[in-house]
């Protein structure tokens, strides 16, 4: 595609209004080669050469010479980079050479398990093993075909969920998988963070233990888009040492990267067009010349309304090309899925709308262009969909469409700190004792826990064996933990991407169907009544929450809005872990309790996102711990407030609004899994405070993480205050859209100053 001819036609668009904020020009890469330390078995060998995989990336070299020396491996390289070969090739290898081996696949979704097993399909399609030897194992598997895979599978390809809840409590049944695994492979191992990767890491060490039960050692191979921290992510994911994959040796086409920012409709509020809008009109533009096209979403909503949208301008222009564009998302059914994937990678299709649903490394061919509709929350997730398009050798062009949010403006103003900042790192926090607890329970179920497992769950085995005793969920007997008679199966109680195992029930009152579950702890953000809920992309109206039984009632409707909890919080310190000074102040990082008050909810435009009605709600307080940082404020700032007659209130809420917005630049985490509190007398402290917490019961590590790297999410707080163009505040630097009080009371100049004074610029 010529994408500097593409870009100079938006230009001369008469709508044009300067939206491209920046052009990064990303040169096109050629592949970088090596050779084996070893010949690997001929059969394999001829293998790779019939199907044109010779000669190997050094990056391919590197991991699979590492692999066959014993190593646990971490491969974090770009999209399309060719990171299933460094797991595939020492695994056939290890399966032809020893006929009784096995290894387990392990993706985060079925879709992805599924896409891997047509390709490992087309890899073996020769004769290489028997396509008996291969299946994947989930919820879809039918029950008459569960037998035969533990019996005769050799690669088994299932995804977290399954492995905890359907096979290792079954694990007699597993009996020759387990004893004979030779390597477990933990694909996308980036998307195993925050609660879901936490709960992955008990998961890990509950294979290890059983593998060690059945007598076998399997070697890891984890494979990740890039990030900061990808060996210790695959330490605290496995809980074993690893050797770093990273230098990559992939060819890449040449990309045009454009940071569009929608242009400013009121100067005074500094509010946007709807980035939604601008995404639409980049698609149907794309798409009208031709362009193959994959468009990004970030919810199930606004993908199919930026398909509907798209459609009907499509239709206007009298051309075919309407016909030609579909969405894709989770909630549609399998075989539709992959009815859309096939027709977009044999070019029947020329665009498809999508959630990061399509963000994995499903193979849908070679795509031209991707348009994110707003920063997806990390750097990492950020590549992985713009590494969609241009994965030949061709060029490609890539648009990021701004929200009206700080971090996204933060974003259109700094490319650099997207383009040459590291990426964010990956958060696990196994030591959660809400997460750890739980795998306990699964693990004394699978077998009775002793001392020697420390070495697999950590130094706070003991406390955490004493706290379960001391409440009859654990009795002792011979030096061995056992399971209370009274608890059957745990693993059925836990869900692997929330941090409690209960749950409300949705039902749809119209047919008396349940339609889904949602977690206890988000209930009330998302169940709560009048809240709209979306399902496989119908809309709900919730009419009531029962909170006794833990049901939601809901009925079918068509409004043209969705809904925004507005809550506010309270926060009392339980125990300090760590401070620092930071020039004149002192930074804290301790556990906290947060008390939750949803207050009401706000009414907001699908498209536009304009507040068109709000309500009140009467919920009681929720009450969790957590791990929170916080800080003071040094006194020649707070004086010169003072002297001013400056909100000092203020500037506090405000400061603490824009560094919760910032702060996912640092941490791989969204918006809603942080929370925060500004007070001006803290009792506790006594002290004026900003406390950031990490918005789960037990903490995910996000907290530990701003704490950590403090400075800099000041810097950038203050960055995006000052360079804002509003007047008074609006939702790309101070405002929140989640704030109880209305975002009152807000001074973006005291927040400024105040910042002025963290940083020593006073």
């Amino acid at each position: 595609m010529d994408t500097l001819a593409f870009l100079h036609h938006l230009e001369a668009q008469p709508d044009y209004a300067g939206q491209m904020a920046h052009v990064e020009h990303l040169p096109p890469r050629r592949a970088a080669y090596a050779e084996l330390d070893r010949s690997l078995v001929p059969e394999l060998q001829d293998l790779l050469q019939e199907q044109g995989l010779l000669p190997l990336y050094t990056h391919q070299v590197a991991a699979v010479n590492l692999t066959c020396r014993g190593e646990n491996v971490m491969v974090a390289t770009s999209s399309a980079s060719g990171k299933t070969l460094c797991y595939n090739i020492p695994v056939l290898e290890a399966l032809l050479i020893e006929p009784g081996s096995r290894a387990l696949y392990l993706f985060p979704t079925k879709a992805l398990a599924q896409d891997q097993l047509r390709s490992l399909h087309q890899l073996v399609g020769s004769g290489l093993l028997g396509m008996e030897e291969l299946a994947t194992f989930d919820g879809d598997t039918p029950r008459a075909e569960r037998s035969e895979i533990r019996k005769k599978v050799r690669i088994v390809l299932t995804n977290p969920d399954m492995l905890h809840l359907g096979i290792m409590p079954n694990h007699q049944s597993w009996s020759r998988l387990l004893r004979h695994l030779r390597y477990v492979v933990i694909d996308e191992a980036h998307i195993y963070r925050g609660v879901f990767g936490s709960h992955v890491a008990g998961v890990m060490r509950r294979l290890r233990r059983l593998c060690h039960l059945y007598g076998s050692d399997p070697r890891f191979i984890c494979c990740s888009a890039t990030i900061a921290n990808p060996g210790e992510h695959a330490v605290r994911l496995a809980g074993l040492p690893f050797v770093v994959v990273d230098s990559d040796g992939s060819p890449h086409g040449g990309k045009d990267f454009v940071f569009w920012n929608p242009p400013i409709i009121d100067e005074a509020k500094s509010a946007r067009r709807s980035a939604n809008s601008e995404a639409t009109d980049l698609f149907t533009e794309l798409v009208n010349r031709n362009v193959r096209t994959l468009t990004f979403a970030r919810t199930r909503r606004l993908t199919e309304l930026i398909y509907i949208y798209s459609q009907q301008r499509l239709a206007e222009t009298g051309l075919t090309c309407a016909e030609r564009i579909k969405p894709y998302r989770a909630g549609y059914l399998p075989q539709e899925r992959r009815q859309i994937e096939q027709e977009l990678f044999n070019g029947q299709l020329l665009g498809v709308v999508a959630t990061n649903a399509l963000e994995l490394g499903i193979d849908i061919g070679d795509l031209e262009a991707t348009v994110i509709s707003g920063y997806p929350g990390s750097i990492a997730s950020t590549w992985q969909q713009v590494g969609r398009g241009g994965r030949s050798q061709e060029s490609s062009l890539s648009f990021l469409v701004a929200l009206n949010g700080p971090l996204d403006q933060y974003l259109m103003r700094h490319p650099q700190s997207f383009f040459q900042k590291s990426f964010e790192n990956a958060l696990v926090n196994l030591g959660n004792p809400y997460i750890l607890k739980a795998h306990l329970l699964c693990a004394a179920w699978e077998c009775p826990l002793d001392s020697d497992d420390e070495k697999i769950f950590g130094l706070s085995l003991a406390s955490e064996i004493k706290t379960l005793e001391d409440q009859g969920i654990l009795k002792e007997r011979n030096r061995k933990w056992y399971l209370s008679p009274a608890i059957s199966c745990p693993a059925q109680a836990v869900n692997l991407r929330a941090t409690t195992g209960q749950n409300y029930a949705l039902i749809d009152t119209s047919t008396g169907v349940l339609l889904e579950t949602v977690e206890a702890s988000v209930a009330f953000f998302q169940v709560h009544p009048g809240a709209i809920y979306l399902h496989q992309g119908d809309s709900y109206l919730v009419i009531e929450l029962d909170r006794a039984n833990h049901t939601a009632c809901a009925v079918p409707t068509k409004v043209t809005y969705y809904t925004q909890t507005k809550e506010r919080e309270d926060l009392r310190i339980v125990k300090l872990i760590r401070a620092k000074k930071m020039g004149p102040v002192k930074v804290c990082l301790g556990e906290v309790e947060v008390t939750n008050h949803v207050v009401g909810f706000k009414k907001l435009a699908q498209f536009t996102e304009e507040v068109v009605g709000e309500e009140p709600l009467d919920l009681p307080p929720q009450c969790f711990p957590t791990v929170a940082l916080w800080f003071d404020f040094p006194p020649g700032a707070v004086a010169r407030l003072e002297e001013s007659g400056m909100d000092f209130a203020g500037g506090l809420h405000a400061v603490e609004h824009t560094a919760i917005g910032i702060l996912p630049l640092f941490a791989l985490c969204d918006r809603n899994d942080i929370g925060g509190v500004s007070t001006l007398l803290h009792p506790d402290t006594g002290r004026a405070q900003v406390f950031i917490y990490d918005a789960y019961p037990g903490g995910i590590g996000i907290a530990e993480k701003g704490f950590d790297m403090i400075g800099e999410l000041w810097q950038a707080t203050l960055e995006t205050i000052k360079e804002c163009l509003c007047q008074d505040g609006c939702p790309s630097c101070i405002q929140s859209p989640k704030c109880g009080n209305n975002n009152q009371p807000l001074d973006k100049v005291a927040s400024r100053i105040l910042l002025e004074g963290l940083l020593g610029k006073l």
